[in-house]
């Protein structure tokens, strides 16, 4: 007798509140709102703009919204938000007010862990500007050995928080990009080591799978475990017929360039791959929607034809596949709660309402607890 039960841990945005750095760089009272509120379809049946309905065009600095948020996660089985961390090297941290609120009120009472967004950011990657595509917005360094120790000692007391999530006893620290990391083994080491100086029994480090390939090279790292994402395997998987059909038709009747499109019941067929997904410290990644336009206009990735049912689908094949791991190894990454100018989250909106959170509570905490 085999437990269903699933860690599902749903990567969370924090940029819904205005901050300096991007009232200046964009517009002032930017937040991720501003793109989402902008989006038009740019084809017949294209589901834009999305519209949130009960929870509104919030603030994140409103910690009603967030005890919301939390409480809609907890009915819907979601056990966490990973709260995605942006630190730039030298102490340089943005968009750390809402995570910063929640650690010093104690509110939501609701599991969290932090995920290192280790990235720069440039102007292509928040607005559909062809002219302000490649402009460095902020870049993301690794200062050394001295700047780990700071960066350690600034997420310990997050770390020893009672809600803090963890496996094997020590809490998760998930690192988006581990591969171009230019010496993150010094930096696990470190950390490793004034984690236990800390009273922890460590830190249990989780790398980003972009691709198949990169997993044994994450794990000969020194992490502990890995988030295999799986889309762009799938999407060298799937190019064929129905991609080459609609992106022909598209560029030719729209003048539209790179655009890209997919049907999401191609991508979800992929995605899973159980001879990685069943290893015991692998950890698969499922997807609700994707369309990245409202940020990119018609450079934009687009899944079409996501629907509750197809998203069912991925998620019942997911837990399936962690099914015979340990207890706490059973984590699903869920990408994402709230990342709506990709058009990639779970929160109601006008043409879902709370389908998508129905479907978690459903196959999570409806089923019975044990499958055969």
């Amino acid at each position: 007798m085999i437990s269903n039960k699933a860690r599902v841990i749903a990567f969370y945005l924090p940029q819904f509140h205005t901050i300096p750095e991007n009232d200046e760089w964009w517009e002032k009272g930017f937040t991720e709102w501003t793109n989402v509120k902008k989006a038009k379809p740019l084809f017949k049946g294209h589901n834009q703009p999305r519209i949130p309905t009960e929870l509104g065009y919030y603030n994140l600095l409103d910690s009603e919204v967030r005890e919301a948020q939390a409480s809609m996660a907890r009915k819907a089985g979601v056990e966490g938000f990973m709260y995605w961390h942006y630190w730039f090297g030298n102490g340089k941290r943005l968009l750390e007010k809402p995570f910063d609120d929640v650690l010093e009120s104690g509110k939501p009472d609701f599991p969290f862990c932090l995920g290192w967004a280790n990235h720069s950011w440039y102007a292509k990657n928040w607005n559909a500007s062809d002219a302000k595509k490649d402009k460095l917005l902020i870049e993301q360094l690794y200062p050394g050995a001295e700047d780990y120790k700071n960066h350690f000692l600034a997420v310990l007391k997050a770390f020893k928080d009672p809600r803090y999530l963890k496996v094997d006893e020590k809490p998760i620290f998930f690192i988006y990009s581990a591969i171009t990391f230019p010496d993150i083994s010094l930096f696990i080491e470190i950390w490793q080591r004034l984690a236990k100086e800390n009273g922890l029994k460590g830190v249990y480090f989780i790398g980003q799978a972009r691709i198949n390939a990169d997993c044994p090279k994450i794990l000969n790292l020194g992490f502990d475990g890995i988030c295999r994402t799986g889309i762009e395997d799938a999407v060298i998987n799937i190019r064929g017929k129905f991609h080459e059909k609609i992106l022909w038709y598209l560029k030719n009747k729209f003048k539209f360039k790179k655009l890209n499109i997919f049907e999401y019941s191609d991508i979800i067929d992929k995605l899973l791959v159980p001879s990685l997904d069943t290893i015991e410290n692998v950890y698969p990644t499922i997807i609700p929607n994707f369309d990245h336009t409202p940020r990119s206009g018609k450079n934009g990735l687009i899944y079409l034809g996501s629907t509750p049912l197809k998203f069912r689908k991925l998620l019942k094949s997911s837990i399936k596949l962690i099914q015979y791991k340990k207890e706490e190894h059973k984590i699903i990454f869920l990408r994402s709660w709230n990342e709506w100018a990709e058009g990639n989250y779970v929160e109601p909106d006008e043409t879902h309402n709370h389908e998508y959170l129905d479907v978690l509570k459903d196959e999570i905490v409806n089923k019975n607890s044990c499958v055969h």
